[in-house]
């Protein structure tokens, strides 16, 4: 007989829509055992949650998250808010003993994460992450690749990850340039993101140094009224070591005029290379040092059937998925992680990490500048 899980979702924006339409999705896509039952939503204000519920399928409205997670019906929070509500919502999830899908970064200071992942860890409830690119098939494949021993022993890791947002000096301010409302600038949107591919491919990194900057130090106001102040960086910039002794190097920027979603790698191996960029996030560029040097090239994997969880999507090869399927396939890692079973879920102690990690570059770039 099939399980039943019942969903709490807080927040309807960007993050909270791909939520919704992963649990419901993710039975179809996955024919797991588990059946996903869609709860509450809570929103603000009660006039705009009840029609975001009937939208995207929940049973009732509330606009109190305190309501919705200890709601006798609900299993599962899934938390897609602004990032200062992170910490007091997936600690009284906890403390609930309600299971938690959060989104990144875990909260706006590493000891609000710290006291995050210890409540999990205290309560024995499972959390996952939103570090929905490491379930990309074409990332896992790179990741079967690299512990296939395909490209050899990992010498180095170069990343990057740039975005347009705020490249714009006329965009107007917003709450994610306040440390109290979104904790870090781009090493907290961008950043750990690339940080959380890089532990899946390298293994986990330690800050050698870094470098980082507020390129836009005011924004306009809504208004029109005035500005008002950017409090956390816009380009970030880090030496890193991994604990195989291999090198990496990593940029980061919300300020690059010309990219939406340019999250690229390279992994280097002393018998060849691997090359991912999420703007093409359907392909796998392999070089293998392997042949007559003549014959020798990079070789463009297109994902398919074979990839992990691709065929799970479509039958056909090169026909491509898309980003709301990295979040179905994150929703399947969610439930497998519920239930004791395998998952390729980022779970709260491997984003504690990330976010010890970005916290690193950050001090020791304050440092490099005498703060």
């Amino acid at each position: 007989m099939g399980k039943e899980l019942g969903v709490a979702l807080i927040g309807t924006g960007f993050m909270g829509k791909a939520h919704a339409l992963a649990w419901r999705a993710v039975k179809a896509v996955f024919d797991t055992d588990v059946t996903p039952r869609l709860e509450v939503l809570c929103e603000q204000p009660m006039v705009k949650a009840q029609p975001m519920a009937k939208q995207f399928g929940f049973a009732r409205a509330t606009d109190d998250w305190r309501a919705a997670i200890s709601d006798p019906a609900v299993d599962v929070v899934s938390i897609t808010t602004p990032n200062k509500l992170h910490a007091d919502m997936v600690i009284a999830a906890a403390k609930a003993g309600k299971h938690i899908w959060c989104e990144k970064p875990l909260a706006v200071n590493l000891e609000d994460a710290r006291a995050m992942a210890r409540a999990v860890e205290k309560a024995g409830v499972a959390a996952v992450c939103g570090y929905n690119y490491t379930q990309n098939p074409t990332f896992l494949h790179a990741v079967e690749l690299i512990e296939q021993g395909t490209i050899g022993r990992l010498i180095h890791f170069r990343g990057i990850v740039d975005e347009d947002y705020q490249a714009d000096p006329n965009t107007p301010w917003t709450w994610r340039s306040l440390r109290a409302e979104a904790g870090l600038g781009v090493l907290g949107d961008l950043t750990c993101h690339l940080i959380s591919m890089a532990n899946r491919l390298m293994g986990p990194p330690t800050v050698v140094a870094a470098d980082m900057q507020t390129v836009h130090r005011t924004r306009p106001l809504e208004d029109g009224s005035g500005t008002a102040e950017v409090e956390n960086e816009d380009i970030a910039s880090a030496l890193l070591r991994f604990e195989s002794g291999a090198q990496g190097v990593i940029s980061s920027s919300r300020v690059a005029w010309g990219r939406k979603n340019r999250l690229s790698f390279e992994v280097h191996g002393d018998k060849g290379m691997i090359c991912f960029d999420q703007e093409r996030m359907n392909e796998l560029q392999l070089y293998v040092a392997a042949g007559p040097i003549a014959t020798q090239g990079f070789k463009t994997i297109l994902t398919g059937p074979e990839h992990p969880h691709y065929a799970r999507f479509n039958p056909a090869p090169g026909h491509t998925l898309g980003f709301q399927d990295q979040k179905t396939i994150e929703a399947a890692a969610a439930i497998a992680m519920i239930y004791g079973r395998r998952s390729t879920g980022v779970g709260m102690q491997e984003a504690l990490l990330i976010e010890e990690t970005i916290y690193d570059i950050s001090r020791l770039a304050a440092r490099g500048k005498g703060s």
